[in-house]
């Protein structure tokens, strides 16, 4: 059995991803939280995906199930990908300067995954609200277990719904009461509270619970058009087709503020991000390691996979998380977002460290202060990141 076999039995089993965005079947691939441009992993030539296979064999072999000591896949995720202070504070720049008048008070976070970003921002305003968005309803679980309970009486001030960006309609409110039980509810933008002042997103439905919990009485609940929308960690590379990408657009136009709002999406580039590559960072406990499979010139699809290697215990989670993307480009995205009706698009890049030049872990500080920079052109590169922002006024 080659490699490309191997790699697809694992992701079989023994858990099966909820996302059922693009692929149906058995091979749809979760679209939780993706590797996020504020901490690129590192290159490193010595560990081959051998290593990860020859892993993943073993544990086949000996029936192996996972230690209770063994951290969760979502925290290590936490720890190794995302940085939501610093994309916090983008955020609130970018509304600032093409919105303005006031500040950003409502966010909502699309593909949330644990919703690290959302009870972020809840922590330094007690004006705030955050709207999370997320198909795997794992994650949604885990952060409410872990996330939401870190922030006390701030958490009154976020929901959590389980649902398909591309059919918010349809989304589902995560109860903070019971983690099994969930509310059924309405995203619909079109539909407007005459005596509010903004866009208002109306909430209504039934209960829908599992035997183990009782039904709650659940009245009709609104949320404020929302100041800023985002898609971080390359979600949007989740969607594979045109048409998706404008319906999504259109879905998050439709949440904006009627006073004015943005949407904030993140993506990655250059000639490295069209080849086969793999990189990885080291932490004190443990290595995060991102694997992209082989570029796919026409369809312009890949398959990235992230695996964490553990040293104490001394333990692997190879295909912790795997995606099926679509690279797409800036002009492919911008064009998108103006036929869905945004205003104006604006591009914020920052270049990367050349992935054939990070040898180890010391590698990692190259170009770490480099910020990200408005441009209207920009030069080709090994490697960039990229922040792009609708405007919708």
């Amino acid at each position: 059995m080659g490699k490309r076999e191997k790699k697809q039995r694992h992701q079989r089993h023994p858990r099966r991803e909820a996302s059922q965005y693009l692929e149906g079947g058995e091979n749809s691939f979760s679209y939780e939280n993706l590797p996020s441009p504020s901490k690129p992993p590192l290159s490193d030539e010595e560990d081959g995906e051998e290593e990860v296979e020859e892993e993943e064999q073993e544990q086949e072999h000996e029936g192996r199930s996972p230690s209770l000591d063994i951290p969760s896949k979502f925290l290590l995720y936490q720890q190794s990908v995302q940085s939501p202070k610093g994309d916090i504070s983008y955020l609130q720049k970018f509304f600032l300067m093409y919105v303005g008048g006031r500040q950003p008070l409502h966010l909502q976070e699309d593909f949330c995954g644990t919703a690290l970003l959302s009870t972020e921002w809840l922590r330094n305003d007690p004006r705030r609200t955050a709207v999370g968005l997320d198909l795997d309803v794992e994650a949604l679980n885990w952060c409410m277990e872990n996330n939401v309970n870190a922030i006390g009486a701030d958490s009154s001030r976020i929901s959590l719904f389980h649902g398909n960006v591309l059919q918010p309609c349809e989304a589902k409110l995560v109860s903070f009461d019971s983690g099994d039980c969930i509310r059924t509810i309405r995203l619909d933008p079109s539909e407007e509270d005459p005596r509010m002042d903004d866009q208002q997103s109306i909430l209504q439905g039934d209960c829908i619970s599992s035997p183990r919990t009782m039904p709650l009485n659940i009245s009709s609940k609104q949320l404020p058009g929302r100041d800023i929308v985002c898609a971080f960690n390359y979600s949007c590379c989740c969607l594979h087709k045109r048409k998706e990408l404008v319906l999504y657009f259109r879905h998050v136009l439709g949440f904006l503020s009627r006073r004015g709002g943005i949407f904030v999406m993140d993506l990655y580039g250059g000639t490295s991000s069209e080849q086969k590559l793999r990189l990885q960072r080291r932490f004190a406990n443990f290595k995060y390691v991102w694997e992209q499979a082989e570029f796919d010139i026409i369809e312009r699809k890949t398959r990235i996979s992230l695996h964490f290697h553990l040293q104490k215990p001394q333990k692997k989670l190879p295909y912790a998380f795997s995606y099926s993307w679509r690279l797409w480009s800036l002009p492919e995205i911008k064009d998108c977002l103006e036929e869905a009706g945004f205003q104006s698009v604006h591009f914020w890049i920052r270049q990367m460290p050349d992935s054939e030049n990070i040898k180890s872990v010391e590698g990692f500080g190259i170009g770490k202060d480099l910020k990200y920079e408005e441009v209207l052109s920009f030069e080709q590169q090994d490697s960039w990141n990229a922040y792009i922002v609708g405007v919708a006024k």
